[in-house]
């Protein structure tokens, strides 16, 4: 391989960074070397229960494929160890022979277990040799009958049975599709038990989680019929197979002895949680603006993850095509709504700053899972689990993106609603003093006729002002508006809160009053609204004397009819204009109806 690459690569480096460079592949160099020379037998000693093994791991690499396992054994000072860090060997597209030397204590009983905790490796063959010979094979990986498991555990495991103060050499040729990674231990069976234990445990935890947040995200969808929710959904299902797949759940529970599914899940997954994302953050960052090119560009981000799972699906794309593929396009969506997502914050949106901090802890989580399939990162529990607490971690915050989504669609609801009891009021209410209109006097009127009756009257008071005209000639329309309101208030300081006191013309109004138990209580009431208007109103710095004349009429006696009060009530008030003025008169019927 040449290494102009290599050397364009450092002129183009800054020189301040050279030292740092130089020393950091100094130490890996060393540390490789170091690893090399301390490759050393694994000594199996009871009181020690679980032994990490890559420190003894050497590896041969198989590109012909045609290695057998005497051939390995004949070959085994060809055995080198492993470059890069501990854990992994990156992605090969060949076989690789492993080699563990192994030394099992006296004092032991040489019963442990083999585990391989990636559950994706699609074959693993085991044997354990001994002086040259078999004393033990098996063959392990997601691409085995279930059922044919030696352990039908989440992971690829073996028990070994080793006789105490023996020398063996175990050797394992690995085989897959995605990335070697091999966190391989040798663990007594109570260990192997316990850990088992304890990452289902955390397995079911996170996925009950991730499951909870799914039915939520689709009730609220069909609660609100808002689609982000719908993506959101989306989004969680991907990452959710995504983690089952990882970490063996899915072939344990859901795809079982399904070889297609175990080799078609990983990418599945990845594009699903991908479309899931170019759709909720376009939506999230521009939803409302059908027109934006964000919007449309996400959208057609979303339709290439669509094409290429079918693609996939149909195999017109290769496993190792597709993981490339992935590991570029799963980032886009985030980068591509970054922009959007820090100019809402700087204006202090909180979607922005909780889609910008997702982002921070999708990137990390994204970055530490390449870096062990590549191999430039050591494989350990947090490494291993690094994607999956990311997903839980950005679950939180999405869904604070989804509870802002909620508090603005209800905010818009209540503006609605506001706008429209405003235009109702508008509609029905008088915009100079605030009282019911005509139509609005209409409207309570029809609804209190229905539950009056002999015990319970409605009385229907009509009324216009006397001298109201003169106060305008004298000081205008603005003293008089003053006028009109004041008359208002006070009607309404004369009447129960139960009453409607309405304004349905110039000077005219008119007060409905409920539960009145004697046709005297109605002249009693009208006589009072009489004498209120004995006291003069004090208005713009002026005292203002204006009359009353009052015609009235009682349901359900003199009518039952909204129509057929107003109108005699109407008629008895011009009765008592023509005749005085300054009066309380009722038209039981023998008055003229006017023609209003």
């Amino acid at each position: 391989m040449s290494n102009a690459p290599i050397s364009v690569a450092w002129r183009a480096m800054p020189a301040t960074l050279r030292p740092w460079l130089a020393a950091w592949l100094l130490l890996i160099t060393l540390c490789g070397v170091a690893s090399a020379a301390a490759a050393k037998p694994v000594v199996l000693r009871d009181d020690s229960p679980s032994h990490e093994v890559w420190s003894a791991v050497s590896v041969l690499a198989d590109p012909s494929r045609v290695l057998s396992v005497q051939d390995a054994l004949t070959l085994l000072p060809r055995f080198q160890a492993p470059p890069g860090t501990s854990g992994t060997l990156g992605i090969r597209t060949e076989p690789v022979w492993i080699r563990i030397p192994v030394v099992v204590s006296p004092s032991s009983d040489g019963l442990w277990i083999l585990d391989i905790d990636y559950p994706v490796l699609n074959r693993v063959e085991v044997y354990l040799t001994t002086d040259g010979h078999i004393s033990q094979q098996a063959t392990l990986g997601s691409l085995q009958p279930f059922s044919q498991r030696p352990l039908r555990s989440r992971s690829h495991a073996i028990a070994l049975d080793m006789s105490s103060g023996h020398a063996y050499d175990l050797l394992l040729r690995v085989e897959t599709r995605g990335a070697m990674i091999l966190p391989i231990t040798l663990n007594k069976r109570a260990t192997w038990h316990s850990q088992g234990v304890d990452e289902q445990m955390l397995q079911g935890i996170l996925t009950g989680l991730a499951l909870c947040l799914l039915i939520y995200s689709i009730a609220q969808w069909f609660n609100l019929r808002d689609v982000l929710f719908l993506q959101y959904a989306l989004l969680i299902t991907g990452s959710l197979l995504f983690s089952l797949h990882f970490f063996g759940l899915g072939t344990q529970y859901l795809w079982r002895d399904a070889p297609w599914a175990e080799i078609h899940a990983a990418s599945l997954a990845a594009l699903t949680a991908t479309c899931g994302s170019f759709l909720f953050i376009s939506q999230a960052l521009a939803g409302h603006r059908l027109q934006s090119r964000l919007l449309r560009t996400m959208r057609a981000g979303a339709v290439l993850c669509v094409v290429l799972a079918v693609a996939y699906a149909l195999d017109l794309l290769s496993t190792p095509t597709m993981a490339a593929i992935v590991s570029i396009l799963g980032l886009v969506p985030a980068l591509m709504g970054i922009p959007g997502a820090v100019h809402r914050a700087r204006r202090g949106d909180a979607v922005g700053m909780s889609l910008l901090l997702a982002w921070l802890v999708y990137f990390l989580a994204t970055a530490t899972v390449i870096g062990i399939i590549r191999g430039w990162l050591p494989v350990n529990f947090w490494t291993l689990h690094s994607f999956e607490f990311g997903a839980t971690v950005d679950m939180p915050l999405f869904m604070r993106v989804l509870g802002l989504r909620t508090k603005a669609l209800r905010l818009a609801a209540l503006d609605a609603h506001r706008e429209r009891d405003v235009m109702r009021s508008l509609a029905h209410s008088d915009a100079l003093t605030g009282l019911p209109n005509r139509r609005g006097l209409n409207i309570a009127l029809t609804s209190a006729l229905s539950r009056c009756s002999a015990e319970k009257m409605l009385a229907v008071y009509v009324m216009d002002l006397d001298g109201f005209k003169p106060v305008n000639d004298q000081h205008g329309h603005d003293v008089g508006d003053a006028l009109l309101v004041a008359v208002a208030r006070r009607l309404q300081s004369q009447t129960r809160q139960s009453d409607v006191v309405a304004r349905i013309g110039g000077d005219e109004f008119v007060v409905m009053a409920g539960h009145l138990g004697s046709a005297q209580q109605a002249q009693d009431l009208g006589q009072k609204l009489l004498e209120a208007f004995r006291t003069t109103f004090p208005v713009a710095h002026v005292q203002v004397t204006v009359g009353l004349t009052i015609g009235y009429a009682i349901a359900p006696q003199d009518s039952n009819d909204a129509i057929g009060l107003l109108k005699l009530a109407d008629a008895a008030m011009y009765s008592g204009k023509q005749n005085g003025k300054f009066c309380v008169r009722r038209n039981t019927g023998d008055l003229a109806l006017s023609s209003t």
